[in-house]
């Protein structure tokens, strides 16, 4: 199952031949998130140019929380697993401070992993079994939640 875009009347398969590069793959899963993001009314923010330590803003209370989007289409062969890389260009851990959150995109199964930057810091690569009920990072699949603010008294209140 791959992401879909309506154009039109015409829904059109996105298949993971398309991209050249990783780099492409990357920027396209960038776009991925922030649409996905803002459709359940996250607000998002694309930082000018690629030096920086992570690649997507969320607004989030009073604060822009810094996001970093992986996404792998490797399934490890025999196993029931995907696999992808957490360190930078020069495959070194992200510092701490740099990154709030890593986002997971899993392309074959269009699934999204919203994982805290202290949960998973200490890792070079990170292994998901999104069909194990007992998977380690369970909680953290589809967690769009932690991107948004806790709710506060007022806002709770009906009116």
């Amino acid at each position: 199952m791959w992401p879909r875009f309506l154009l039109e009347e015409e829904v059109i398969e996105t298949p993971a031949t398309v991209f050249k590069t990783h780099k492409e793959r990357g920027e396209w899963a960038e776009l991925c998130f922030m649409a996905k993001a803002a459709g359940k009314g996250i607000h998002v923010l694309q930082p000018y140019g690629d030096s920086l330590g992570y690649d997507v803003g969320v607004e989030c209370a009073n604060r822009i929380l810094r996001v970093q989007v992986k996404s792998t289409l490797y399934q490890r062969p025999g196993c029931k697993y995907y696999s992808l890389h957490l360190h930078g260009h020069k495959r070194e851990l992200y510092a701490e401070g740099t990154v709030d959150f890593f986002a997971a995109y899993l392309i074959p199964i269009d699934a999204w992993y919203i994982l805290p930057f202290e949960k998973i810091a200490k890792c070079l690569s990170l292994h998901l079994a999104p069909h194990r009920p007992d998977e380690r990072h369970a909680k953290y699949r589809e967690a769009w939640h932690l991107l948004k603010p806790e709710p506060t008294l007022s806002s709770q209140v009906l009116s």
